[in-house]
């Protein structure tokens, strides 16, 4: 077998199960080549540099995700170990599809799709309209309410976003609300759905990081309140301090006492739906998969108390979630054979341990904490987790840090990932439902004031890891 360089360095024989055993690191394989023209003559650290490298050229010129991770892993195999090492592609893709876990992704998407076709948004928004209507910024804070319990129903942030941004952004800017506290409102609301459970979002991170998922779920349920409750606080505050920021719904549309009692129905199935998918996991009935199914059988039930059950409903969220579950499905593939590729050829240790070289623990949390907020602003955050995770957790574990409360703080700045400009998806959600007047720019600086809000949660949570770990210590496993 030669390199593709044409030299003629011979593998140890009998060749090993596929290029990424131990057996057979980048260092042996260099030792072989006698070539100084040979791509394994570059040394680790000159292969990080051309990997990531490449890949970031990929991603900033538009690549989609997938085809980037996939195609880089796929030619550096090929630079390093020659054709023949082609089906650990193959290898790598079987053992991520036996992750029996990932069955629960398309469950948790077809419920949210299923959810917000059934009118459980517009009812929510009703009774948080006559109740929360007569406060300065009422409506928008009832909207970050919404999204909060909507959060804890659909999993993928856009559709809380979609959702609200479709019902409850015309009747505030109907009502006299400023587009930046209107749009803010929105924008930051929906991003909860990664942080408060169940996250499609924590799911691909538990895998990566080989954590519990049920612990990972209730241990987002206190951050993800305790960043709801500050952009409430935030809203009702600077609406009473700008009395035309926000102002009131004038009395002559509130309803009687009586009529908003009746209205409190429409957080019955809301409610029911939360307690069964995350009570069956905090009482030990149900694991995430099993609560998945839960999830999808009550948002269908929902939709046919609801009596908005339709065939077309019903395939519309089918092939949402069709859509939604293969990009994810296949952005898992690809980033399976990345990092194997990036942690035999040195790249994780020597990423590692330029970051642990910071000094102090403290200091190198924080420095990942930066490290992923910039990411974050360019990148998705699904390949964010792929690719940094295999990284960051065996160093938080080596430092004597829980991976949980880790692996929350990765997920509020995940969450940071889609209000942050450039290439803040919620952003682009946004823009694509606002009215023609309401440019990006607008958008990106209604966001701002709620990033600051999520770094401060951030730091909250970094001081008092209890508010990440208090309800996991309780489970029921």
């Amino acid at each position: 077998m030669s390199f593709p360089c044409g030299c003629r360095c011979h593998l140890p024989r009998p060749f090993t199960a596929h290029p990424f055993s131990h057996s057979a690191s980048i260092t042996t394989r260099r030792r072989q080549c006698p070539r100084r023209t040979c791509m394994l003559t570059l040394g680790p650290e000159w292969l990080t540099i051309i990997l990531f490298g490449s890949l970031v050229l990929l991603l900033l010129l538009g690549l989609p995700l997938v085809f980037a991770i996939g195609g880089v892993a796929t030619l550096f195999i090929i630079l390093l170990w020659g054709p023949h090492a082609l089906p650990i592609l193959a290898n790598r893709t079987y053992m991520a599809m036996d992750m029996f876990l990932l069955v629960a992704v398309p469950m948790f998407i077809f419920m949210g799709a299923m959810l917000q076709r059934c009118g459980i948004a517009e009812d929510m928004y009703d009774l948080m309209y006559h109740w929360m209507g007569g406060l300065r910024g009422g409506l928008a804070a009832g909207t970050v309410l919404i999204c909060t319990m909507f959060a804890a129903m659909v999993g993928i942030s856009g559709a809380a976003t979609t959702s609200m941004g479709l019902i409850a952004l015309p009747s505030m800017l109907k009502r006299g609300y400023k587009k930046d506290i209107a749009i803010g409102c929105i924008s930051a609301g929906g991003s909860l759905g990664i942080l408060i459970p169940p996250s499609v979002l924590m799911i691909i991170l538990a895998l990566t990081s080989r954590l519990s998922v049920g612990q990972m779920f209730i241990a987002g349920v206190l951050p993800g309140l305790l960043l709801s409750s500050l952009f409430v606080a935030y809203i009702l505050i600077r609406c009473y301090i700008q009395k035309d920021l926000g102002p009131s719904v004038p009395p002559d549309d509130r309803l009687p006492s009586r009529e908003r009692i009746k209205l409190l129905g429409a957080l019955l199935l809301p409610i029911g739906l939360i307690f069964a998918v995350m009570g069956s996991m905090f009482f030990g009935v149900a694991t995430p998969s099993e609560a998945s199914a839960i999830g999808a059988l009550g948002a269908i039930v929902s939709a046919m108390i609801k009596r908005t059950f339709t065939w077309r409903n019903f395939t519309s969220a089918l092939f949402i979630t069709l859509r939604l579950s293969a990009m994810v499905i296949w952005i898992v593939f690809a980033a399976s054979v990345f990092t194997a590729l990036y942690a035999v050829t040195g790249a994780a240790s020597i990423i590692g341990g330029a970051i642990k070289g910071v000094g102090d623990p403290w200091m190198v949390i924080i420095t990942m904490q930066l490290i992923l907020f910039v990411l974050g602003m360019f990148f998705d955050p699904t390949g964010i987790v792929l690719l940094t995770a295999p990284i960051f957790f065996p160093l938080v574990v080596s430092l004597g840090f829980d991976p949980l409360w880790f692996a929350i703080l990765f997920v509020i700045n995940m969450e940071m990932a889609y209000l942050t400009p450039p290439f803040g998806f919620n952003l682009f959600y946004m823009k694509a439902v606002v009215p023609p007047g309401i440019t990006m720019m607008d958008i990106y600086k209604s966001s701002m004031p709620f990033v600051l809000l999520m770094i401060l949660g951030l730091i909250l949570c970094m001081i008092f890891p209890g508010i990440i770990t208090w309800l996991p210590s309780l489970m029921r496993t």
